[in-house]
């Protein structure tokens, strides 16, 4: 726990009063493990509010049921993407140095059908990404006039190069492809994007061979502020096969309680007071607000939307949720750059299988 003399905090002359009334609750402290080393390390009413505010228990006291009898000023801690992929990418970089080494480095090929400028974007990120990380990328464009058969073609011809580790056609496709039937043809074991439904089974048995890029990055984050998931109430808010469904598998592999919102569940609020983990994955700008969250939530959000005004904005509305939430990511540098670094390492990985490299 940091300590009091090294924490800069004043709150409010408002707010102060309230915070004198928690030296009422000192006997709550003797019942409550969170709150007696509060107590312990904390010589007053205003350093135990502090040290409420800054100690790395935050999340469970919050959800105790105590959280109501402590008045706080909340600021939720920024789980920062950028800075997680960043570290994620420099321990590629060293992953696929080590394959260069043992034979050939690890090679990902994107397909491009069409000329969506959002796809566009995706695609060159995840090219320049490769390359500063020492994986061959290899970029196959086609116009949007191209035929299924024809694309399954390039496709097959991909899973019989033994140069590729990874194939990624990027979605989504124009409307006379079936994706479906696209995605089905990635072999498995080059499937890097996890959702051919060899892998996705995998994922439910609790044995994945390749998981989500997007979830994958999620419990990464999770794992990188030492979240309590196990025994942690989880809600989902949004069920598609590229988030929602293998979001609430891993988090359930990992022993929350999962709770799986769609576009049909009723009171969806009352969903998401319960939740300690809430990720929303809704693709409707800034549709959770604070009175939706509980206090100390960790919000995970995954969406990205373009407002009127131009502004990229989340499924979550970041300024209200961020007063209630414990810890939230943002919209951009968020969940966003942590789907390409964990792309970087389902093509490692499938290339350490290949060359046969352990990375234990």
């Amino acid at each position: 726990m940091q300590a009091l003399s090294q924490l800069s905090y004043s709150p409010p002359a408002s707010v102060q009063p309230r915070l004198r009334q928690a030296q009422k609750y000192i006997q709550i402290g003797k019942k409550c493990p969170i709150l007696a080393q509060v107590w312990a390390n904390a010589p007053s009413p205003h350093g135990r509010a502090i040290t409420l505010r800054k100690c790395r228990f935050r999340h469970w006291f919050l959800s105790s049921a105590f959280a109501n009898k402590i008045p706080l000023i909340m600021t939720a801690a920024l789980i920062d993407g950028l800075a997680l992929a960043k570290t994620i990418r420099v321990q590629a970089a060293q992953r696929a140095a080590i394959c260069a080494s043992k034979g050939r480095p690890p090679g990902l090929t994107v397909v491009l059908v069409g000329s969506n400028p959002a796809s566009q974007v995706y695609v060159r990120n995840k090219v320049k990404a490769c390359e500063e990380a020492g994986i061959r990328s290899t970029l196959i464009e086609r116009p949007e006039s191209l035929t299924e058969s024809e694309l399954l073609e390039i496709i097959h011809g991909l899973n019989q190069d033994p140069a590729v580790d990874g194939i990624l056609v990027q979605l989504p496709l124009p409307k006379h492809i079936d994706s479906h039937q696209v995605i089905e043809a990635i072999a498995a074991d080059k499937d890097v994007d996890g959702f051919h439904i060899s892998n996705a089974g995998a994922l439910m048995t609790g044995r994945p061979l390749f998981q989500p890029c997007t979830p994958y990055g999620v419990m990464k984050m999770l794992e990188s502020i030492d979240a309590p998931i196990w025994g942690a109430n989880a809600v989902i808010c949004g069920a598609s096969n590229i988030v929602g469904k293998p979001m609430a598998m891993m988090l359930l592999a990992k022993g929350a309680t999962v709770t799986l919102c769609n576009s049909k569940t009723r009171a969806l609020e009352e969903h998401t007071r319960r939740a300690d983990i809430l990720v929303a994955a809704i693709g409707r700008p800034q549709m959770i607000k604070a009175d939706m969250v509980k206090p100390g939530a960790i919000v995970i959000d995954v969406g990205i939307n373009r407002l009127a005004t131009g502004k990229l904005a989340g499924d979550v509305d970041f300024e209200s949720v961020r007063r209630v939430a414990g810890a939230i990511t943002p919209v951009p540098g968020g969940v966003g750059p942590m789907t390409i670094a964990m792309l970087l390492i389902n093509t490692l990985e499938s290339a350490e299988r290949r060359l046969h490299i352990s990375n234990s």
